[in-house]
């Protein structure tokens, strides 16, 4: 059995599990829509948070956000295995993923920071805390074409860089914010978390990061700092949490909503348009997903049922969807 999770919500007070509560038992179904299991995680009160693909192997990382685990699911296979075991360096949480190109897994600690492990051996390479001053909530992570890792914070807005040369360096280091949005975002209540899902465009000149309370899309642009809020047209992305960005389109996860969406981002990325929107109790409050041979992989979190957005006793075992038709 996993240690408990801490209960603060994902957006503010109890409006994520009335939100939630609120949507029928099966909303209707976008038309060409499929939905299925792609594989299940071991374990009792998993609650999963964040995936990454290997790009060499097609194996998919999956985090735990209850006790700090890692698993594996190799193609083809229907259940994972742990790859990092619950509590692993002292790590509590495991939310956001991401794999790099030289074989390296990076895993987000949200209350601690950032370890990146060499996926030969399992070993960790180097670890990156959170600033002293606080508070911080860091949540997810894009590699850019370089090698550079940016970095959400949802409780301070801020995004941080790591660069290929920190992580060579090893060891223990601190987390520098490289780019500060506090001017830009919407207000919102103090305790309320902002920025979460991050990704960026195929060249690294420019960041998209998602404001889940204010449901806003911002563009950074990297070298300058220079931040835009993108037109959204047709919905928001209120909720938002994981992203996906390929051939110009950006898929995101909305996870009190249970919604997926789908956006085509303009050709100079100052405004996006929803193309296509699906709604569904199925994905079990979905917190982030990866595209994979034309489909998408989604993680079923459950934090309505009894992890950090609410009551309640999970279905077991906890799974990764996978969405055709999106």
């Amino acid at each position: 059995m996993s240690r408990s999770i801490h209960r603060r919500t994902f957006l503010t007070g109890a409006t994520a599990v009335a939100f939630t509560a609120a949507l029928p038992a099966t909303a209707a179904r976008a038309a060409g829509v499929r939905l299925g299991t792609a594989f299940t995680l071991p374990g009792e009160r998993v609650y999963p948070e964040g995936i990454a693909l290997d790009p060499r192997t097609g194996a998919a990382y999956v985090g735990s956000y209850a006790n700090g685990a890692v698993y594996r699911a190799v193609p083809g296979s229907r259940a994972a295995e742990v790859f990092l075991p619950a509590g692993a360096d002292g790590r509590n949480t495991a939310n956001g993923l991401k794999v790099d190109r030289a074989g390296r897994l990076w895993v987000i600690d949200s209350t601690a920071g950032v370890d990146v492990y060499d996926l030969r051996d399992r070993s960790l390479i180097a670890r990156f805390t959170v600033p002293a001053d606080g508070p911080h909530l860091v949540n997810d992570l894009v590699i850019t074409a370089d090698g550079t890792a940016y970095v959400t914070d949802s409780l301070t807005p801020v995004i941080y860089r790591v660069t290929p040369a920190d992580v060579a360096r090893g060891g223990l280091a601190t987390l520098v914010p490289r780019h500060d949005l506090s001017g830009v975002l919407a207000p919102h209540p103090s305790d309320a978390f902002t920025l979460n899902g991050i990704v960026a465009d195929p060249a690294g000149r420019h960041l998209y990061v998602v404001d889940m309370t204010g449901g806003d899309l911002y563009r950074v642009a990297v070298a300058t700092g220079a931040v835009r809020r993108v037109t959204l047209i047709g919905g928001d992305l209120t909720h938002g949490d994981g992203l996906e960005l390929a051939h110009g389109r950006l898929w995101a996860a909305q996870n009190a909503s249970n919604t997926l969406s789908r956006w085509r981002l303009s050709a100079d990325g100052a405004s996006a348009r929803l193309e296509r929107r699906f709604t569904d109790s199925a994905l079990q409050v979905p917190t982030t997903l990866v595209r994979a041979h034309g489909r998408l992989l989604v993680v079923r979190s459950q934090f309505d049922k009894g992890g950090p957005m609410g009551p309640g006793v999970p279905e077991e075992p906890f799974t990764v969807a996978w969405v055709d038709g999106i």
